[in-house]
């Protein structure tokens, strides 16, 4: 596994190892690894000949100073554990690296994406993470990204960029892992007290009880009436919003709706602020039909039927450990 530092020794090291590889993958951390992370790696190892990752605290998607101050740096412990799973390259760029100028005078808008959920309750948010990941995109020229599906709206945002501005890459959002007691893994977890942690699990409880009832045909408005009052009752949750997404637009859905869901919570827990979703459908799955019988009586005129089309198997395999809170209606 080589380290490199600078976008120079990234570009010497990709150009060597694309004359035996055929793809790469990337994945695009903060570092202080968890396992959510390591199963990213993972996918990105079975998907791809090649593995690049990133692992760069990005200034430009912090509105709270305080927050990107404490952000935990652990870049000697993050490698020992990625160079096992086979990882080719850690690139480990420095702010001044990434930003010689200083504020980048140009900046991707990430438009709507501003203006509900994280958007709204991180000012700059996504403008800061699409930069990041663009600029990064264009470093390590990978063809695919994956990333933690715990982190929806900003997946929908990425997929949006790569979408509407013809990045030739393919996004890959892996299942949210979780703790044994349904917790999903974030590297703000560290900050919580034993008391807090316990606090924190209300958001998996919440999020598992709206799923139940979405999954019993319930509507939108009840699911998410359900979810809201688990959390009302533990006082040391400040519950910022808890709502149903699209999940290809990330714009709250209107009341009547029937599709796929994503239900999603973020909450301040102490002095740490989680998020957390789950994907969920409202109204039944859609089934093949049936083909109907033919009404006319007069035989087909082709008598050779073409064979169909095999479909490509997804890129990303590995499995996360859990993929979904437990539901648990009407516990604690």
């Amino acid at each position: 596994m080589h380290v490199a530092h600078t976008a120079a020794e990234l570009a010497e090291l990709a150009a060597l190892a694309g004359k035996k590889h055929k793809t790469r993958a990337v994945v695009m951390t903060m570092g202080a690894l968890h396992e959510g992370h390591l199963a990213l790696v993972r996918a990105a190892r079975q998907a791809a000949d090649e593995v690049v990752v990133t692992i760069f605290v990005n200034p430009l998607q912090f509105n709270d100073p305080a927050d990107l101050e404490r952000y935990p740096r652990t870049l000697d412990a993050d490698c020992a554990l990625l160079e096992p799973l086979g990882v080719d390259i850690v690139f480990a760029p420095s702010v001044d690296e990434m930003y010689p100028s200083g504020e980048p005078l140009v900046r991707v808008n990430a438009g709507g994406f501003n203006e509900v959920f994280e958007g709204v309750f991180r000012p700059g948010h996504f403008d800061g993470v699409l930069t990041v990941v663009l600029k990064l995109l264009n470093l390590t020229r990978p063809d695919m990204a994956l990333f933690g599906q715990k982190d929806a709206q900003q997946v929908i945002a990425i997929k949006a960029m790569c979408r509407d501005l013809s990045v030739p890459v393919e996004i890959i959002a892996n299942p949210t892992v979780r703790d044994a007691d349904g917790l999903a893994l974030s590297s703000r977890n560290v900050f919580l007290s034993a008391d807090e942690r316990t606090d924190a699990l209300a958001l998996s409880r919440a999020l598992g009880e709206a799923e139940q009832v979405l999954d019993e045909g319930g509507p939108i408005t009840l699911a998410l009436a359900v979810g809201r009052a688990v959390l009302a009752e533990v006082p040391g949750v400040d519950v910022e919003y808890f709502a149903a997404l699209d999940p290809d637009t990330a714009q709250s859905v209107p009341d009547g709706y029937r599709g796929d869901v994503t239900v999603a919570v973020a909450a301040r827990v102490g002095a740490t602020r989680l998020i957390d979703n789950v994907a969920a459908r409202v109204g039944p799955r859609e089934v093949a039909r049936a083909t109907a019988p033919a009404t006319a009586t007069a035989p087909a005129t082709a008598t050779a039927t073409a064979p169909a089309t095999a479909t490509a198997p997804a890129t990303a395999t590995a499995p996360a450990t859990a993929t979904a809170p437990k539901k648990k209606r009407g516990g604690a």
